[in-house]
């Protein structure tokens, strides 16, 4: 898989959410719904940030717990929890998040590469940098979740 510094990225929607006291985006095209938290069925012998699998409209969905692919402190759901349904090429998933804050318009000239010195996983999943309200919102490449997804399973 290429570094995700090599990867172009698109201006347009980005749905902004939050993991611990950090924010992170994804591309609007690539996310189907926003579900409010529920407990996901467990899969035996799953690695931790795999807790389960959901049935969102008859469509059988992983969960992916963001944080713990992030490498931060795993942490208890609560009435902000959200589950993003995440669609790229042939692969769906729920990806469990603190909150969704916005979808907001960001142009071109709004993104910035990522930085070259981030410790791995966050190099391999960050794709670039914009402000949202004087706060750096991280873009997430939805290749390199699945990707890493699959690498702990």
């Amino acid at each position: 898989m290429q570094p995700s510094s090599a990867q172009p990225v698109s201006p347009g929607e980005y749905l902004v959410f939050r993991l611990a006291a950090e924010r992170y985006a994804l591309l609007g095209s690539h996310v189907r719904e926003i579900m409010r938290w529920r407990s996901p069925t467990p899969i035996p012998g799953a690695p931790p940030l795999l807790p389960g699998i959901i049935n969102q409209r008859g469509q059988i969905l992983a969960v992916i717990d963001l944080r713990l692919l992030l490498a931060l402190p795993a942490a208890a759901p609560d009435r902000a929890t959200r589950l993003i349904w995440l669609h790229h090429e042939e692969f769906d998933a729920a990806l469990l998040v603190d909150s969704v804050d916005d979808l907001i318009a960001i142009d071109a000239t709004q993104l910035e590469p990522s930085p070259a010195n981030m410790p791995d996983p966050a190099q391999r999943l960050i794709r670039a940098i914009f402000r949202y309200h004087d706060q750096p919102v991280a873009v997430l490449d939805p290749a390199a979740i699945f990707a890493l997804a699959q690498e702990a399973t």
